[in-house]
């Protein structure tokens, strides 16, 4: 692993038409109407019980959340420079990740630092910095989208759905429909999200993120720095991380 002060060197149904006039025919009518849209009814009601099962078991799957207490910022910091941090203040382990939601990588690296979370439990921090690519197209509106649920306190819910939800929001053509949608997944305030995600709080997060992702010489994404340790580009795995951990953690302070 290598200093953070010598990261530099790293680079729709139809209408119905009008029925007989005398009653048996109108009967007779009424139930061929009713047997021809009857299957339309039932697929709608699948499809709807199926969307509705699809939220409750994504809500009963979300990782246990633990955070550090609310609007939680270093000492000196402004709400621009406030971090999300995830775990306890005093574990051995921080680990410190710069990522994009729109890069593959990290979304493979998400669903590994989750793992480690529960390995680890009260000995391992996360924190997350944003660092969008140019690259990437829907990037920065999704690290907005992230931020302006922060300003809900769900930043970290919004955090593991968009790297769950990678493969859809990245290539749909409006994603700001979808943003809308997993915020009210989240039970978030809508008009409010809506309202924040064109806010210059939002935005002024990000930018901070970048600026510091600058002063230690980041330029790629996930870039990880474990205990102020920056971990090299082949270990960004589950066992290389492990190896890392347990390596930070059996340290022996010096007398």
């Amino acid at each position: 692993m290598i200093n953070r002060r010598m990261a530099r060197s790293y680079a729709a149904v139809s209408g119905c038409g009008q029925a007989p006039h005398e009653p048996g025919f109108a009967h007779i009518s009424i139930l061929r109407s009713m047997r021809r849209y009857l299957p339309f009814v039932i697929v709608a009601a699948v499809a709807f019980l199926t969307l509705d099962g699809g939220i409750m078991l994504y809500r009963a799957k979300r990782l246990p959340i633990l955070t550090l207490p609310k609007n939680h910022m270093a000492s000196g910091m402004d709400d621009a420079e406030s971090i999300h941090v995830r775990g306890q203040a005093d574990a051995p382990v921080t680990l410190e990740e710069f990522g994009d939601f729109q890069c593959r990588a990290c979304g493979t690296l998400a669903g590994a630092i989750n793992q480690l979370e529960h390995d680890y439990h009260l000995r391992l921090r996360v924190i997350f910095r944003h660092f969008p690519l140019a690259g990437h197209k829907h990037a920065r509106e999704a690290a907005i989208a992230s931020e302006a649920a922060a300003l809900q306190d769900r930043f970290w819910e919004m955090h593991d759905l968009l790297y769950r939800e990678q493969s859809v929001w990245s290539k749909a053509a409006d994603v700001r429909l979808l943003f809308n949608a997993y915020a009210g997944m989240l039970g978030l305030n809508i008009d409010r999200f809506k309202k924040d995600m064109e806010s210059d709080k939002a935005k002024s997060r990000i930018t901070f993120d970048e600026r510091e992702a600058a002063k230690l010489g980041v330029t790629s994404t996930p870039t990880v720095f474990l205990n102020n340790q920056a971990v090299a580009p082949n270990a960004l795995n589950t066992p290389g991380l492990h190896a890392a951990i347990d390596a930070a953690i059996n340290v022996k302070p010096r007398p």
